[in-house]
């Protein structure tokens, strides 16, 4: 690939492993480099995340919150795992099944085209928040 791993952009993917399944913004991934490697610049931050982003190595991933979240990409799966988004408390939980192997078929029989890929948001609420607003008396809104 011809890309050198340099220090910043060493930092960088350690705090992305370090921090594997919680979906961490441009700005938390920056704050969190900083702790180590106090000279970095968030530009450099950003550069470095869509270098990630280019070569495979992350996913971007857009929960409607405001910003960009990066996780994690699995050379091994063929399409991107699903996300259940509270949206009382934030909180971002993924779904491994492929919910939609049957629907993909049918759209692939019907309307001859071929499926490679798919992003599915739920958004609703963690039995965390579920569970307090049943104890508060509260209907899911």
């Amino acid at each position: 690939m011809g890309y050198k791993l340099t220090p910043q952009r060493r930092n960088i993917l350690n705090v992305i492993l370090e921090h594997e399944g919680e979906h961490l913004s441009t700005l938390e991934i920056y704050d969190l480099v900083k702790k180590d490697c106090p000279e970095i610049g968030l530009a450099t931050v950003y550069r470095t995340l869509q270098l990630f982003e280019d070569i495979d190595i992350i996913n971007r991933q857009n929960f409607d919150d405001g910003c960009n979240r990066y996780e994690l990409a699995d050379p091994e799966q063929d399409h991107q795992h699903h996300h259940l988004i509270c949206v009382s408390c934030g909180k971002v939980s993924e779904m491994e099944d492929d919910l939609l192997e049957e629907l993909e078929q049918e759209v692939k029989i019907k309307k001859g085209f071929e499926i490679i890929n798919h992003k599915l948001k739920f958004f609703g609420y963690c039995e965390d928040c579920s569970n307090k607003m049943k104890r508060n008396g509260k209907k899911n809104v």
